[in-house]
């Protein structure tokens, strides 16, 4: 995914957007957050936590959709669109449009993952009326000017010609292509250099008016604004999208079953391997056991068993890891480990080794104990600023788990017994389904 975050130099960065800067990264109090439903008079739904000590507004909003969406042969349209949305809007070129947006202090961010399309936003609260004009222009009516388009194309090639030489994403990419054969999982999010030289302005607007729409819209809100205030504004910025997105169907998926093993040939002097395979969903009442799971063997760091194995005991690698990663339509377990080219199967070894004794034996109590004092203890970090409040509630939004989940989430963690994580880990973890995708040149592998 691209994240087409901008700001433009000049001397307002040293005041007013350090300000907001320095202002986004002040400290909140997690524990005494009140979240509100605010409903605007035309219907547009939002989360709000009012925090009036500081003179700033972030907010995140998300629409259903992202790279799934890219039309078929065209993959990258979605990747492409959030480069575009601050090259100008209605009567304002984009020079202009970023000119004014740095004299406001104002930053708007957008991102395309495979199934969502999201958008970011802060203001100075005395600049807020002509910045969410801006916001809305920018939502409702980007130019998509032939020159800005043309730009942003090169800029766009140049980064995907650049990702075929990182072993990190063309494993990644390769694991998704095998994963998810025929599906819109599978594709490349930022598309090829051949499909975004193919995208045109009316491809842009066409995916902006199926996905930008008041029924696939969720928005949160943080900081120095009303609920009353938040309703109209909400209106000003969204009550000119359409009514009902028109969303093309996507078609509920499972991994590929393994096991399966490609290799990318790559003359680097250690290889980057990525492994996985299907997962938990969301939802399942099985999942938080499944990630206080994933933090005991891959997901803690240091703490973790693959960790201490790989690294820590025979110094394989200096990093591997594992992490749940869960879809609209498809959830996988995903990890990865870069080591040296004649240390790859010894390390894949391990690895599968690992999973297959926590899949038997499941964790020690001291184990799952640990995990759960630093899950719960670090939660409240996740709630440091505005800026990851606004971020924390939208995924909450998102993945539909309640508006009380922030007060629920840490006893859900304390209420996991070793019991239920040992079932988890026998219906989890699968090392003879592993699809594992290599980049470099290994030796000695087996075949898969």
């Amino acid at each position: 995914m691209r994240n087409s975050f901008k700001t433009i130099g000049g001397g307002l960065r040293g005041i007013a957007a350090g300000l907001i800067a320095l202002i986004a990264l002040a400290p909140a109090s997690a524990h005494a957050m009140k979240i509100q439903t605010v409903t605007s008079p035309g219907g547009i739904e939002a989360w709000l936590v009012e925090e009036h000590s500081l003179p700033l507004i972030a907010m995140q909003f998300s629409m259903f959709g992202g790279s799934a969406q890219d039309p078929d042969g065209k993959p990258g349209v979605a990747n492409f669109l959030t480069a575009m949305m601050d090259e100008g809007a209605g009567d304002i070129k984009a020079q202009a449009f970023q000119q004014e947006m740095e004299e406001l202090a104002a930053k708007m961010g957008y991102d395309a993952g495979r199934d969502s399309f999201s958008g970011s936003f802060q203001t100075l609260t005395e600049n807020r009326e002509r910045a969410t004009e801006l916001l809305r222009l920018a939502l409702n009516k980007p130019r998509f000017d032939t020159d800005s388009i043309e730009r942003m194309r090169r800029q766009l090639q140049a980064g995907i010609a650049f990702d075929l030489k990182d072993p990190d994403k063309i494993a990644n990419e390769a694991w998704y292509r095998i994963a998810f054969p025929d599906h819109p999982y599978g594709r490349p999010t930022t598309g090829t250099v051949e499909s975004v030289g193919q995208i045109a302005a009316a491809d842009l607007e066409d995916y902006r008016s199926r996905v930008f729409a008041k029924d696939n819209l969720l928005v949160t809100v943080v900081g120095d604004i009303t609920a009353a205030e938040l309703g109209p504004l909400l209106d000003k910025v969204f009550g000119g999208f359409a009514d009902k997105a028109r969303l093309a169907p996507v078609a509920e998926a499972e991994p590929k079953g393994g096991p399966h093993q490609q290799v990318v040939e790559m003359d680097v002097p250690q290889s980057v391997v990525q492994f996985g395979h299907g997962a938990i969903p969301r939802k399942d009442d099985d999942y938080i056991a499944a990630f206080i799971l994933n933090y005991i063997l891959g997901g803690g760091g240091f703490n973790s068993r693959l960790m201490e194995e790989v690294r820590e005991k025979r110094g394989l690698a200096y990093s591997v890891y594992t992490y749940l990663q869960s879809f609209k339509n498809a959830s996988v377990y995903l990890g990865g480990v870069a080591t040296k080219n004649d240390a790859v199967k010894t390390s894949l070894d391990i690895i599968r080794a690992e999973f297959d004794r926590m899949a038997n034996e499941g964790p020690t109590v001291e184990e799952l104990a640990d995990a759960k004092s630093y899950l719960t203890g670090s939660y409240a970090l996740r709630f440091d600023s505005s800026a990851k409040i606004a971020s924390q509630l939208l995924g909450i939004q998102i993945e539909d788990l309640g508006i009380d989940y922030v007060d629920k989430r840490n006893g859900l963690v304390e209420a996991v017994a070793i019991e239920d994580v040992k079932r988890v880990a026998k219906r989890l973890l699968q090392p003879g389904k592993l699809i594992v995708t290599i980049v470099g040149k290994p030796e000695g592998l087996d075949g898969g």
